[in-house]
């Protein structure tokens, strides 16, 4: 039992390690507070709760069921890397073209809060969780550690499996942190700083698209 439970915490700091570069809940949750522009404390937090238990579903059903789901439509890592990757440039783009701060001083007349978070609950899914908190990246790394704690006996390979999940949820409650209160960080570095950070953000979003979209055909010609 001792080395069962030394292999488990082993997983669960793997598994935390290889999961928080490619989430990367700190610098994402600044790349998605533009979209949490002029929401209360309650529905940014909110809104943060669900995209954290969106990030935690789509990470598990990934971990248990995403390969099947991958060889059922004949699809590889790779492709997912390059359409993950041109899904985020087209968000970075669209960021970079769009004058969010014009939106929040003029808002759409007769525009309540409560409308203008029906309108973000669309986006909470995609594009927030899926492709920016969570994309691609992601999902090659949960296959990889997923191929790396297979082992033969069943009782073994829960126990590695509860591990990742483990680590799938402790990186879930540092999105909600930080999405919750990246605002802040935000708005104390006053208006202007605020403008320039969203601007570089975007232009950062741009360069990860690009990045793991050019990963995606790297690892298409030389596999």
């Amino acid at each position: 039992m001792p080395i069962h439970f030394h292999s488990f915490l082993e997983i669960v700091f793997l598994g935390f390690i290889a999961l928080f570069p490619v989430v990367n809940p700190i610098g994402t949750a600044l790349l998605v507070d533009p979209y949490f522009s002029g929401l209360s404390r309650k529905e940014r937090v909110s809104a943060a709760r669900r995209i954290s238990i969106y990030a935690l579903g789509l990470c598990v059903f990934t971990l248990f069921i995403g390969h099947w789901i991958l060889e059922l439509f004949g699809l590889s890592v790779p492709i997912i890397q390059l359409g993950g990757g041109i899904m985020i440039c087209k968000i970075g783009w669209e960021f970079l073209t769009t004058d969010k701060s014009s939106e929040r001083t003029n808002p759409p007349p007769h525009e309540s809060d409560e409308e203008e978070f029906a309108r973000l609950e669309g986006k909470l899914f995609y594009p927030i969780t899926f492709p920016i908190t969570t994309g691609a990246g992601t999902i090659a790394v949960l296959f990889t550690l997923s191929a790396h704690v297979q082992e033969k006996s069943f009782t073994e390979y829960m126990l590695n499996n509860a591990a990742l999940i483990i680590s799938i949820l402790g990186i879930a409650i540092l999105i909600f942190i930080f999405y919750v209160n990246a605002g802040r960080l935000i708005r104390y570095m006053g208006s202007r700083t605020e403008k320039i950070v969203n601007r570089l953000m975007a232009f950062l979003i741009f360069c990860v698209g690009l990045q793991i979209a050019v990963g995606g055909v790297t690892n298409l010609i030389h596999p």
